[in-house]
């Protein structure tokens, strides 16, 4: 249920704040790159990371010690003045501490009165009904009416406990800041008493296993998915209220081939981007959540035979209709968003 009726829901929340968006903006979005913005020498990096990376994230939560959550805020408002971000059209975001913690009522208050101008997305942690977003919501209405800013931050919800996971149609439904969701599976995992330390991936423990074989050979057998539930569960709530899925982290930053293969089931399930711990990460985020050329021609070819996704075609032995007119609309319109940003790929798109 959301907290206003539909004839008030697009209406800002406080006297002086800018319209709520009735479409999220047209963005690219594969990897959220995340900063510790406490450590100096890894914000001296920050205009590198604007040019590799879609959305640059400035971590004010989980892996911040207590006693640097002043000086990581202080951090992530020096990097709103180090690039253009909204003349460069790379996301500027920052995760702020949970509601429950000392630090939100300032986290907000701070990046919003100080870096408003620049911010494109708060992250919200461990949300876990509408009633969290309400109060984000108008929060954020009161001071962006007091800041005198002209457009919307945005909010961004992370499913980290099994409260949030069984409201998560709600929460997407809360509001019109709803940029999007992201998985939290370590969290997640502690919140549902599940019996792994691993962030995100499979587990070796989670498995099928075949029928036993006459001979009494080995039975073949194949390690699980246990996020992949919560995955299209997430995926269908943000499809449902017009908003973004996300994967969220992949904590094993040393084993790139199990995090590409994540990265990818996620993507081939509906998300559009995911979250890099780690700079090896953006290569493989930006590989996996961008099309791939042969798939983006073959869309291509798809629509060229059904104008407008009217009547059937044979495309090499394959039967299309309105239906897969409509699942390569999909691939397009992420090839034609990547290649405004990315010329390699934009070339390898239209050879």
């Amino acid at each position: 249920m959301t907290a206003r009726t539909p004839r008030q829901f697009f209406k800002p929340l406080a006297a002086g704040a800018p319209e709520p968006y009735r479409e999220l903006p047209i963005k690219l979005e594969r990897m959220i790159h995340f900063v510790p913005p406490h450590i100096e020498k890894v914000r001296a990096k920050v205009p590198g990371m604007a040019d590799a990376a879609d959305v640059v994230l400035a971590n004010l939560e989980d892996a911040i010690p207590a006693d640097a959550k002043e000086a990581a805020r202080a951090g992530a408002i020096e990097m709103a003045g180090m690039v253009d971000w909204q003349a460069k059209g790379t996301g500027f975001w920052s995760r702020v501490n949970p509601l429950n913690s000392p630090w939100f009522i300032d986290d907000v208050t701070e990046l919003v009165m100080k870096a408003g101008d620049q911010l494109d997305v708060l992250m919200i942690p461990k949300v876990e009904g509408p009633f969290d977003i309400h109060y984000c919501d108008q929060l954020l209405a009161q001071l962006e009416a007091k800041a005198g800013l002209t457009r919307p931050i945005l909010l961004h919800a992370i499913l980290e406990t099994a409260e949030g996971v069984a409201r998560v149609e709600e929460i997407a439904l809360a509001s019109p800041r709803m940029q999007g969701i992201s998985l939290g599976p370590a969290d997640l995992a502690a919140s549902r008493k599940m019996k792994t330390t691993r962030v995100g991936g499979g587990h070796p423990f989670y498995r099928v296993i075949d029928d036993p074989n006459e001979d009494g050979s080995p039975r073949a057998t194949a390690q699980q998915d246990p996020w992949h539930y919560t995955v299209a569960r997430m995926v269908d709530a943000c499809g449902m209220a017009g908003i973004k899925p996300f994967y969220g982290p992949f904590g094993d930053i040393a084993d790139l081939d199990a995090c590409e293969q994540q990265f990818r089931n996620t993507f081939l399930m509906g998300c559009v981007g995911t979250w890099s711990l780690h700079p090896n990460q953006i290569a493989i985020a930006k590989k996996v959540f961008s099309p791939d050329p042969d798939e983006v021609k073959f869309a291509r070819r798809i629509m060229d035979a059904l104008p407008g996704g009217r009547g059937v075609a044979m495309l090499d032995g394959k039967m299309q209709d309105d239906a897969t007119w409509k699942q390569a609309k999909v691939i397009c319109d992420l090839a034609d968003l990547v290649s405004a940003k990315d010329p390699e790929l934009a070339a390898a798109y239209s050879a």
